[in-house]
């Protein structure tokens, strides 16, 4: 006897694939635009601090506001909001989206393990004989999506939707990792007193989440005194912003007009890929040349930081998924060809916005580092980028 669903059943499904049609069509629009916009920060960056405007652009980013200088509001607190849209998206695909499932995690969930792990071997091999750098090793192993994405919009069409869904699945997974890989590698100085006032916190978020809140003023209050209480903790103040996210409710999958989850997604997407990003680019791409030679790109940082992303992102990521597709644990994307993954990812290898903030985290001691790490991050991501592109073309 088989069973046909009512009308009731067919309703409600089509309601949902019409909202989560609409809703992937929204999120690659804003990426691939913010991608595009954050290159230009990045470029306007690079060009500013190479100009008689360089020491207005740095003094700037200098200057004390309530504590802290304006280069800490932008990295602690703006990017807070990033990720706490990451933390969404994360909670939003693992819930109901591209990673609900074992299946489906299985292709970007190798890719992504992949493209953390030999970028960071590759990166510790290039600087095995200076310790003091070592500790720069997570630098290249995220990718940035929305500079990805951003790419890809050049290419329109030529390029198939499941590969793109690929790819943003890929580096939510890679940030949960470099999420994972801030929390535990690079905190100091943790305050007992402020832990406990933060574990309270995140408590009081639970309870919210359990009792059925739907409104999210009592989340948002309580999640910009999680973010103060960490920022005196010594953990990184940004991590406020995934634990927040994830105590925010999805709500019912029948209802996501409802949903608090992506009600906040949807709000945030516009001014993270506008506005936080682009702000952060411009922040932290600016980088002085006038001291460096060619010779300096051979310095274990650099040349570690471009190579991991270069080389590492590509054999980890689409070594890694080939292994899985030819085990049988995953498919190849619907509609793709291995050419057209390879391309992914070599565009895997920029990774721009998470990789100058693990970056600025791991070397916040030493300016030179950090301006090392810059100009690895900046060469091994454009040269990803042309590769990338120059490769799906050709598949094409």
């Amino acid at each position: 006897m088989s069973l046909k669903p009512g009308p009731g059943r067919d309703a409600a499904s089509a309601r949902r694939s019409a909202f989560s049609l609409a809703f992937i069509t929204r999120f690659f629009a804003a990426e691939s635009a913010g991608g595009l916009i954050l290159m230009a920060s990045a470029l306007a960056a690079l060009l500013i601090a190479n100009s008689p405007w360089a020491s207005a652009y740095f003094s700037t980013l200098h200057i004390n506001l309530a504590g802290l200088s304006i280069a800490h509001w932008i990295n602690d607190g703006l990017m807070a909001v990033f990720f706490l849209l990451v933390g969404l998206e994360i909670k939003r695909e693992m819930l109901a989206g591209q990673l609900a499932s074992w299946g489906q995690r299985a292709l970007p969930g190798f890719a992504a393990l992949g493209g953390m792990l030999v970028p960071a071997l590759i990166y510790l091999f290039v600087n095995r004989s200076t310790p003091e750098t070592q500790g720069g090793w997570a630098i290249p192993a995220a990718t940035d999506i929305a500079f990805a994405l951003g790419v890809l919009s050049l290419l329109g069409k030529r390029v198939p939707v499941s590969l793109k869904i690929f790819l943003s699945a890929l580096a939510i997974l890679d940030d949960l990792g470099a999420v994972v890989i801030i929390a535990l590698f690079y905190t100091s100085g943790l305050s007992t007193s402020m832990l406990l006032a933060s574990a309270g916190v995140v408590a009081l978020l639970i309870v919210l989440n359990r009792c059925g809140v739907r409104r999210l003023l009592p989340y948002l209050v309580a999640g910009a005194l999680l973010w103060f209480f960490m920022l005196q903790s010594g953990v990184h103040a940004t991590l406020a912003g995934v634990i927040l996210a994830l105590c925010i409710p999805l709500g019912h999958r029948d209802q996501p007009a409802r949903s608090p989850l992506l009600f906040l997604e949807e709000k945030l997407h516009p001014w993270v890929a506008f506005a936080v990003v682009p702000i952060f680019g411009f922040a932290n791409a600016g980088v002085s040349l006038a001291g460096i030679s060619p010779s300096n790109l051979l310095d274990p940082v650099p040349m570690g930081v471009a190579l991991g992303l270069l080389l590492g992102k590509q054999i980890g990521v689409f070594g890694f998924a080939a292994i899985a597709i030819r085990t049988g644990l995953a498919k190849l994307p619907e509609g793709s060809r291995w050419t057209q993954l390879y391309g992914i990812a070599l565009l895997c290898g920029i990774g721009f916005t998470m990789s100058l903030f693990i970056g600025a985290l791991a070397f916040a001691g030493s300016p030179l580092l950090v301006d090392e790490v810059k100009v690895g991050v900046l060469l091994g991501s454009v040269v990803a980028a042309i590769l990338g592109v120059i490769v799906l073309r050709r598949a094409a």
